[in-house]
């Protein structure tokens, strides 16, 4: 009889062990933004938890508040290793600052996937991205087109050590040098990804350039931030404004004249691919080392388009509850 009790009781320990008898718990992936304030990365928080939901891992969100919080980053990224989450998903704040952490994250042998942003560290497994420097490219060929190939323009710049937005800012100076040699970048200034910042930056492009023709943001902070400055000085059709990234007011904007041009990025599928991407490492396969996303030049004929009102309307409340 006490056999019988020592057996029963090693038997439910193991259960406890393993989080109930009918076997181990769910795998962990960790998913760390850039930040959170903005709608882009609760669309990306969307299309994780979409991935987990389908791969049946538990996604554990968390990223610093602002997009230039590196050290919060860093903090973050260090705690999901600690903690030994069976695979990373990761927004880099900036090109360098996680090199330290991806090492460790690779001799913990925790499979990590960097999206949206780009590191110069090797130690990670893929990279999921929009085609940044070809959104970059886009936006100048719309702006030329729009100024028939003839006017000054400014440049709202996001973060220094943003590669998704340098390679953007990149795009869009090496176009317009080389198609549009009869447009000049006269003023540039930077957002530090904070909208009341951009609004500012972008009167002091208009008090110093009160001649602009024409206008690009790099990324959605920036882009937010020149709408206000452009329709507060009564500048809406005579300043051709193209805008980077999407958000429900930048839509309205669009739809309203005061951006000419919004190339939008598929967050939503970023946040899934990311996931996903790891989670077939988890489950024994190989995934890809590159995975490319397009991005979308929208105007606004474009908005009736059911494609485009899904890609810019996705539906957060079905999984951010």
């Amino acid at each position: 009889m006490r056999n019988k009790r020592i057996f029963f009781a090693a038997a439910l320990l193991g259960c406890i062990s393993l989080s109930g008898c009918g076997g181990s718990k769910k795998r962990q992936i960790a998913v760390i933004p850039k930040g959170t304030a903005h709608v882009f990365w609760q669309t990306v928080q969307a299309g994780a938890l979409a991935a987990g939901e389908k791969f049946d891992v538990e996604i554990i969100w968390n990223g610093p508040p602002q997009e230039t919080d590196y050290s919060r980053q860093i903090q973050i990224l260090d705690s999901m290793i600690a903690r030994h989450v069976d695979g990373i998903a990761v927004a880099a704040t900036d090109r360098d600052a996680l090199n330290h952490s991806l090492d460790r994250a690779a001799q913990e042998k925790i499979p990590v996937t960097v999206f949206d942003s780009g590191v110069s560290s090797k130690n990670y497994m893929t990279f999921v991205a929009t085609d940044n420097y070809l959104g970059g490219q886009e936006a100048a060929r719309s702006l030329g087109r729009l100024l028939r190939g003839k006017g000054k323009v400014g440049e709202i710049l996001n973060a220094p050590g943003s590669v998704s937005t340098m390679d953007r800012e990149r795009g869009f100076a090496d176009v317009l040098a080389k198609e549009f040699p009869g447009i000049q970048i006269v003023g540039q200034q930077f957002s530090m990804s904070d909208r009341a910042r951009a609004l500012a930056s972008t009167e002091n492009i208009l008090t110093a350039q009160p001649d602009l023709d024409g206008l690009f943001a790099s990324a959605e902070p920036g882009s937010v931030g020149a709408s206000q400055a452009l329709k507060s000085r009564g500048l809406v059709g005579k300043v051709q404004f193209v805008a980077f990234d999407s958000s429900d007011s930048l839509v309205d904007d669009l739809q309203n004249g005061v951006i000419s041009a919004l190339v939008a990025q598929d967050p939503f599928r970023m946040g899934y691919e990311a996931v996903k991407s790891v989670a077939d490492k988890l489950n024994g396969k190989s995934p890809e080392a590159r995975i490319d996303l397009a991005p979308h030049v929208i105007m606004k004929a474009d908005l009736a388009n059911p494609e485009i009102h899904a890609l810019l309307h996705p539906d957060l409340k079905k999984y951010l509850k």
